[in-house]
């Protein structure tokens, strides 16, 4: 499949992790982009160091020309790539909008690997969007990028089935992959045809995933107790699940469905966020509807312990609530 693309002249933008396979795929089919542009160091860590991007610590071991621009609609940046005569500009997870200007610098326009099936969870989160909604299949598309909000014609599709377990990281390693095969297929077809060919979305038929913040991950428990578990590990790694016990923060770290059959009527007509039961391994806690177990547990400043850990050293009682 390498061979029809290796005459593509390429520029590559993109910054996470989530990015990197795709680069990795474009250099090892023989397609290394002509210029990879990322977003700028960002401070990061307890010292708030500046850290490189993912893209940018790949690129640069390839030994490729690496640029990160504050705004890609500056008009010397916007100069600096219509002077590669680019065929295509590939755009995984980059993070700023571009202005038509520079959409039409490549001659085939910019084609980005989106990580849902569009028109499905437009927007900035769309892995956890699909695992939040307990969404049976997550995927990832190739799109024409318009002026629109991932709005622009589809141009390959590639779905995963999802089984009800994946946290966000998880999910997003395995989409990364399926996202970078993707991309190769749609290269191809372009380098074939001369052209591109893309299917427009059901703009009816849209719905958004916007950008997520910490208060995404605080745990609402009037909801089932299948919707915290979905909440929880789609906020998996970030912003991590939240909740409180006596006014302060508690990070919850692992959980799962209660595994009993059952519950008892206590159980059901517990206040949620109710500690229902202390066990040997975990704090059941009442939901809306049905019981979610907290396994592991952090709180701010200290040390992850399992949650029986915790009911231990702060001698916690059954009917204790959580949350506000």
């Amino acid at each position: 499949m390498s061979r029809p693309i290796e005459g593509l002249r390429l520029a590559f933008f993109g910054t996470p992790d989530f990015a990197v396979p795709t680069l990795e795929a474009l250099c090892a089919a023989g397609s290394a982009p002509r210029l990879v542009v990322s977003q700028p160091d960002r401070p990061a860590g307890r010292g708030r160091a500046l850290r490189r991007p993912p893209v940018v610590e790949s690129a640069l071991a390839a030994g490729l020309d690496v640029v990160q621009p504050n705004r890609v609609r500056d008009e010397d940046f916007v100069a600096r790539l219509t002077a590669l005569e680019l065929d295509v500009a590939v755009v995984v997870a980059f993070g700023q909008i571009f202005p038509r200007t520079l959409l039409d610098v490549p001659r085939f326009g910019c084609v980005n690997v989106h990580a849902s099936l569009l028109p499905r969870h437009r927007g900035a989160a769309p892995i956890q969007a699909a695992l939040r909604s307990r969404d049976e299949v997550a995927g990832v598309c190739t799109m024409q990028m318009e002026e629109g909000l991932d709005s622009g014609p589809v141009l390959g599709r590639a779905e995963t089935r999802l089984y009800g377990v994946e946290t966000a990281g998880e999910l997003s390693a395995r989409l990364s992959h399926l996202g970078a095969s993707l991309l190769l297929e749609t290269l191809a077809k372009i380098a074939a045809r001369g052209s591109v060919e893309g299917i427009p979305q059901d703009h009816e038929l849209a719905t958004y995933a916007p950008r997520l913040t910490k208060g995404d991950g605080v745990i609402d428990w009037t909801q089932p107790a299948e919707g915290v578990d979905a909440q929880l590990r789609a906020m998996t790694p970030w912003p991590g699940g939240t909740t409180s016990l006596d006014g302060s923060a508690l990070k919850v770290l692992a959980g799962r469905l209660s595994t009993r059959e059952s519950e008892g009527a206590a159980d059901s007509a517990a206040v949620p966020g109710t500690l229902v039961e202390i066990t040997d391994r975990a704090l059941r806690v009442a939901c809306g509807s049905g019981v979610f177990e907290l396994l592991e547990v952090q709180r701010p400043g200290r040390r992850a312990v399992s949650a029986r850990d915790l009911a231990n050293g702060e001698r916690l009682e059954s009917g204790t609530i959580l949350g506000s």
